[in-house]
């Protein structure tokens, strides 16, 4: 803790009220945006930053603005329209995540946190996120950037470590305001925090809302000078071979023969084997013996609740 005289829902309250006047400003915060908006902008989120994110969710919803469109819509058309905004799988399952809220919930985003865990491709943040700034509700929302700012303004700890854990969201769920739109408002606050001063090697304490009380910066700790986790290799690896057979059956208007996705990369073993992960992870599939193709690509099969 941080002693008798920082309370908690104060602490919440210097952050929110810093917050108010520095937030970024970006369309999914928009009052009255609505919950699909915020959830496709939850999902293209995880592990891609916003500038990366903004024009993808701004194409997405101008196609599919509600879940319906796109549960209308085939899986191979969701891969499409991803492109190579990263980690397709989170297209497929944004797409089943569509047809599971028409099919259950009348095509509405459920406001119940239950609800929303039982979505296909929704997680624990995920859910919380949007039960948090779709519908006013208090929940802690604990990404990397929020267990920074917890780890070090609370436990005084220079680095909260690579992996979520229940802790944490005790910990943040203690600094929320019992009020559920102020709760959901220092969620954010807290989330913005961390991304644009409290970051992790280049903390800006000197513009930050709670550096007088922080504990981390009371022990007088450096950040730390390595990353907590080793960066991914990218370049030769199944993931760069993954990328460029889904490119180009992205850009196919039908079946790509073997001997055209053959093209995409040297070495035999390595491009069989990151084919038959796209296989595997349900976002290629086989047309006959000799062909593949995105997915269900192929005219639309009408919802039955629909």
């Amino acid at each position: 803790m941080i002693g008798s005289a920082m309370t908690e829902p104060t602490f919440a309250t210097l952050v929110s009220r810093w917050y108010e006047r520095n937030a970024r400003d970006l369309p999914w915060r928009e009052p009255g945006i609505g919950a699909w908006a915020i959830l496709v902008s939850e999902v293209m989120l995880q592990q891609t930053p916003v500038v990366r994110v903004l024009p993808a969710w701004e194409a997405w919803l101008a196609r599919w603005p509600v879940p319906l469109a796109l549960a209308e819509d085939t899986p191979a058309e969701a891969i499409r329209m991803w492109g190579r905004l990263g980690y397709p799988r989170r297209a497929v399952r944004l797409r089943d995540c569509a047809v599971a809220i028409v099919e259950r919930h009348g095509g509405e985003v459920p406001d119940r946190l239950d609800q929303l865990l039982a979505l296909p491709g929704v997680g624990t943040y995920t859910a919380r996120a949007v039960a948090a700034f779709a519908f006013g509700q208090r929940h802690p929302v604990v990404d990397t950037n929020v267990r920074r700012v917890v780890c070090r303004a609370i436990a005084g700890e220079p680095d909260a470590g690579p992996a979520t854990r229940p802790a944490d969201l005790v910990a943040t769920e203690e600094l929320l305001p019992a009020e559920p739109a102020a709760a959901a408002l220092a969620s954010a606050a807290f989330m913005e925090l961390g991304a644009v001063v409290c970051t992790a090697r280049a903390p800006r304490c000197a513009v930050c809302p709670v550096e007088a009380v922080c504990a981390w910066r009371a022990s007088g700790q450096e950040a730390p000078a390595g990353p907590t986790r080793r960066p991914q290799r990218y370049a030769g690896t199944d993931r760069q071979v993954r990328g460029l057979l889904l490119a180009v059956l992205r850009e196919a208007t039908g079946p790509v023969p073997h001997q055209r996705l053959d093209q995409v990369w040297h070495d035999d073993v390595q491009r069989a084997r990151a084919l038959a992960g796209l296989v595997t992870d349900g976002l290629v599939e086989p047309v006959g013996e000799e062909s593949f193709r995105l997915i269900g690509d192929g005219p639309p099969v009408p919802l039955p609740h629909a």
